[in-house]
């Protein structure tokens, strides 16, 4: 497959409807919605995907049940497989307010962020008690703690300035934003970052959604011609 995204970012939406479709408690359908994680990793590898990033839990999450929390983060410590990524050359990264994780989960991401570290393949990146909201506060406030230091300039703030103070920086911004689920919104999810990203919405829910269903949306995406507010004329495809 040709003009493959390079990065591709996942609202993984639908588990709890998914499970209540098979008349099972919504903890089934996180389950379920796991091991779709290990497929679509899986297959963004085979299709040379640099970077997965799937939005996992968001800081609107935890108003959800302590119940459900505690399932979806005993679920997210099982499947932070270490073979998985040493097998396939993955890396692992993870994004967003993780000092309000549970410490067992902190010490998991950081001990699997730094055993793929040298890894060369796709880097699959969580975005763990992530919001998009909560990414551009935390970048103002470095920004604003800098000038106050008088280590930066106002004069000096332009759009690059605010993308290397974010918690994507060491990524591009996703060509291809897929959401599962049927709902057609982001959600607080990559607002900065998917500006001229194309957006592939799916009614299937996340546990169903397989390696044909990944590439009947990079289909879609590469059936697009992308503009970034230019003429058909003037655009030439982004690196």
């Amino acid at each position: 497959m040709t003009r493959v995204p390079r990065h591709i970012a996942i609202i993984m939406d639908g588990n709890g409807r998914w499970a209540k479709a098979q008349g099972k408690e919504r903890t089934y359908g996180h389950q379920e919605g796991a091991e779709r994680v290990h497929d679509i990793m899986t297959a963004a590898v085979n299709l040379g995907v640099e970077y997965l990033t799937l939005y996992t839990f968001s800081t609107e999450n935890w108003n959800r049940p302590e119940a459900e929390i505690a399932a979806l983060m005993a679920l997210l410590l099982k499947h932070l497989e270490e073979e998985l990524f040493m097998k396939k050359n993955a890396s692992f990264r993870v994004i967003g307010d993780v000092e309000r994780l549970p410490k067992v989960v902190q010490d998991a991401c950081s001990y699997l962020e730094e055993r793929t570290r040298q890894n060369t393949g796709t880097c699959m990146v969580l975005a763990l008690s992530y919001s998009s909201k909560w990414e551009i506060t935390d970048a103002v406030k470095q920004i604003a703690s800098k000038v106050k230091d008088g280590t930066l300039n106002v004069e000096d703030i332009n759009e690059e300035t605010i993308s290397r103070h974010l918690a994507t920086n060491f990524m591009p911004d996703p060509e291809l934003m897929i959401r599962t689920g049927g709902e057609e919104r982001l959600s607080n999810y990559l607002l900065w970052q998917c500006a001229y990203s194309e957006f592939y919405f799916t009614d299937t829910y996340w546990p169903d959604f397989y390696e044909e269903d990944l590439c009947k949306a990079i289909v879609d995406y590469q059936g697009r011609q992308r503009r970034f507010g230019k003429t058909g004329e003037q655009v030439t495809e982004k690196k």
